[in-house]
């Protein structure tokens, strides 16, 4: 699907405020309310808008310590990659899972509320996932950046 500057404004206003009404969305984009509707439900159809949510400050409700934790594995095979996988997405404190290239294999994001709440998470993780080689923790320290925004150009 082919989007334009005006789909770009559009992705640009929700990934700012999800919650502006279509109006609002199209007052700043502008277009009037049918038009900017219907490109925002074109956007999802097709896909581009994957879904709208609330973003919760994780330090308010608890989860204020950010682990990274590197995983080298001996096995590469699609039954320990399952494996791996289901063990993953049945850890909610897991957010983020990235396959890399390089000396790491897999580099998981995971929101805690402290050190001790970690080595409970990576407990059950080194028990559900045969053949880890390394599993390497680091505690972030300070967030300086984050947003959920998509860097989008017209």
């Amino acid at each position: 699907m082919q989007i334009d500057s005006t789909d770009h404004r559009i992705l640009g206003a929700l990934q700012e405020d999800a919650t502006l009404s279509v109006q609002a969305i199209g007052d700043k984009v502008g277009l009037s309310a049918n038009p900017c509707w219907r490109r925002i439900k074109r956007l999802e159809e097709a896909g581009i808008i994957a879904g709208r949510v609330a973003i919760v400050d994780p330090r308010r409700v608890g989860l204020a310590t950010t682990v990274f934790v590197s995983i080298r594995t001996r096995r590469h095979d699609p039954d320990w990659v399952e494996a791996f996988s289901q063990a993953v997405a049945s850890l909610d404190e897991i957010t983020e899972c990235h396959r890399m290239a390089g000396d790491v294999d897999y580099l998981v994001k995971v929101r805690v509320r402290d050190i001790a709440d970690y080595d409970r998470i990576y407990q059950r993780l080194i028990a559900r996932i045969p053949d880890l080689a390394d599993v390497t923790a680091t505690f972030s320290m300070e967030e300086m950046k984050y947003t959920t925004a998509l860097p989008l150009r017209a």
